[in-house]
């Protein structure tokens, strides 16, 4: 039987590389599946239906919510986002570990959700390198580079309930060691429930 695969969710500052970071890990390990969100936003130039994003109408998203198809969801300036619950299951299901990169609203619903759940941070090793990155990046007024960074203060704030932190400050490595992460929760006791069960009872009739 194929073992099941685990879930696990990454967040972090806008400007931490998570995205650099996925594409490094993706592309040394096949057995990760990366979670595709739906959004009521419409799509922005170059993304695609499946692959950035599920684009749906707002009436289709919250049938969605109705019908409890939805590990988490949350509204962000008049627009919803999603996790669809079925394709997570499926490919769990399949022996796939599923990487959500979410924010930390539905990080925390899914962890109360399904409390096996990792949760995995990313930062890079200093806020100032934060800001350099955003900068650096030239897509963005200084405006908006404020806003992000004052954002993150808030969102440091819920740093500390994760289970683990990965300071991105070489992607390689960085992407490696959340590989061993991932790996490792395959091997946490509450996962393997039916092993122990089988090994104790074998144990007693050996024994007696």
């Amino acid at each position: 039987m194929k073992e099941r695969g685990v879930l696990a969710v990454v967040s972090g500052f806008s400007g931490a590389g998570k995205g650099t970071l996925m594409k490094a890990l993706l592309g040394k390990y096949d057995n990760y599946a990366l979670s595709v969100s739906a959004t009521t936003r419409k799509p922005r130039e170059g993304e695609e239906h499946g692959r950035e994003y599920f684009f749906v109408e707002k009436a289709e998203f919250e049938k969605m919510i109705e019908e409890d198809r939805l590990i988490e969801y949350a509204k962000y300036v008049e627009h919803y986002y999603g996790t669809p619950k079925e394709y997570v299951m499926s490919q769990m299901e399949a022996g796939k570990d599923v990487i959500l990169e979410i924010e930390i609203q539905g990080a925390l619903k899914v962890k109360e959700k399904f409390p096996e759940t990792l949760l995995l941070f990313v930062t890079p090793p200093s806020a100032r390198e934060l800001k350099e990155r955003l900068v650096g990046r030239g897509t963005e007024t200084m405006e908006v580079i404020e806003a992000r960074m004052k954002r993150a203060c808030e969102e440091a704030e819920q740093m500390d309930r994760y289970d683990y932190l990965l300071i991105n400050d070489q992607v390689d490595r960085c992407a490696e060691e959340m590989h061993r992460l991932i790996q490792a929760q395959h091997r946490r006791m509450e996962l393997h429930g039916e092993f122990v069960a089988a090994m104790k009872k074998e144990l007693k009739e050996i024994s007696e």
